[in-house]
């Protein structure tokens, strides 16, 4: 029996579909007050409505966050300092999402005397996970309530006769039916369709960028500069974090840049197919890049891009709050220190690509060592005995074998 087990629960509330029965099956379940919390990462329209769509479902109160810009600046950020792409091709526009969910949720319970916190993640999928690390973070001993791996409302038809049946305000179209989740880094859709991985997404389907076909016949050139490894001014414009994630969406969006169909692999085990959307991003770590080429070390970049692979599960499994993490962050910004400078990049037709990059300060690029032409401080010979020493281990291998034989 549920009853009385909980007083108070602050829900993580989107106002669809899985939610809004949420919200009414704690109340009836655990016959707690239920509290609603949406977070503002740039939805947008999505969040019309919210509070009136959680009142009249039963929520007590209906809290919403404007949290776009320290989702930028205290997530989005750091995580590109690191260059982390899960896979080698998914930018983590969900999962970075969820540690700042779970932090702002767990500040609304502490304001509003919560015991529990409650959200709408399934049980086959990593936001469960995302979620209640970062729950316990915060307060290792709160209850967390997650409905669908509990209740028996396994099928869309099952919490479509629920919603039904207890009155729930929720409109259902069969138009798209598959499912999003949408911020300021992008938008990814699951389901439906998608479950066919020899099925190409329908173009319907796409929100956040142009078909690729129909992007302007005339490329586009963006200058955008860099301090610390942090996107600061676009075509000299100092933009904050979100304003400029926002802009260089737009600029995405106009030449349909930052598509992807990614069959990934999920932290609990299962493949799992996602079409994401990510055009600000995209031109975002291309230019990031092109200013390390210019700025970095190279064993410093070696020594960094060998962990990214690490940091960018770290991210996509939950772990934004521990330690490794953490710890990792910090060796990242230090190698991020010179990366000041700008990136000259140039977007046509669902490409982008660095044609130019330079720094006032921190260049490692001479051109008196790098020329082609005549120079008088980089002796040629010397190579000779550099590739003999580096040859060494090579020649001294076949030389043994040859003896052997």
């Amino acid at each position: 029996m549920r009853q009385g087990e909980v007083k108070k629960a602050v829900l993580a509330y989107s106002g669809g579909l899985d939610t809004s029965i949420i919200l009414k099956w704690l109340i009836e379940e655990y016959g707690c007050e239920v509290v609603a919390f949406s977070a503002d990462l740039g939805q947008g329209e999505e969040l019309d409505g919210i509070p009136k769509k959680a009142a009249d479902t039963g929520a007590s109160a209906c809290h919403i966050l404007d949290l776009r810009e320290e989702f930028v600046r205290d997530f989005v950020y750091p995580m590109f300092r690191a260059n982390a792409i899960y896979e080698g091709r998914y930018f983590l526009g969900t999962s970075i999402a969820r540690p700042l969910i779970a932090k702002a949720q767990m500040e609304i319970a502490a304001k509003e005397g919560a015991d529990a916190v409650s959200h709408g993640a399934t049980g086959k999928g990593n936001d469960q996970v995302r979620f209640e690390l970062g729950y316990y973070h915060f307060d290792p001993s709160v209850k967390v309530i997650a409905p669908w791996r509990e209740w028996d409302l396994n099928s869309r038809s099952a919490l479509e006769a629920y919603a039904k049946k207890h009155g729930i305000p929720v409109p259902t179209s069969k138009k798209f039916p598959w499912s999003s989740d949408r911020n300021l880094l992008h938008i990814s859709f699951e389901g439906d369709v998608l479950e066919d991985p020899w099925a190409e997404a329908p173009e319907e389907m796409y929100v956040l960028t142009k078909r690729p076909e129909d992007a302007p016949d005339t490329p586009e050139y963006l200058e955008i500069e860099f301090e610390k490894g942090d996107a600061v001014a676009i075509n000299g414009e100092r933009l904050s974090p979100a304003d400029l994630l926002y802009k260089l969406n737009q600029y995405g969006y106009e030449h349909g840049i930052g598509r992807l169909d990614l069959l990934e692999n999920r932290y609990v085990g299962m493949k799992s197919r996602g079409v994401y959307e990510t055009p600000g991003g995209t031109i975002l770590e291309e230019a990031h890049r092109g200013v390390e080429q210019i700025t970095m070390d190279r064993e410093v970049m070696n020594l960094r891009d060998s962990l990214v692979p690490r940091y960018a599960a770290m991210v996509y499994n939950g772990y934004w709050f521990s330690p490794e993490r953490e710890a990792l962050q910090t060796l990242i910004d230090d190698t991020q220190k010179t990366v000041n400078g700008v990136a000259r990049v140039k977007l046509y037709k669902g490409h982008c690509r660095v044609v130019g990059r330079k720094s006032d300060t921190h260049s490692l690029f001479n051109v008196d060592f790098a020329t082609f032409e005549a120079d008088e401080v980089y002796n040629q010979a010397d190579a000779e005995g550099f590739i003999k020493l580096n040859a060494l281990r090579l020649r001294i291998r076949s030389m043994m074998e040859k003896k052997r034989k």
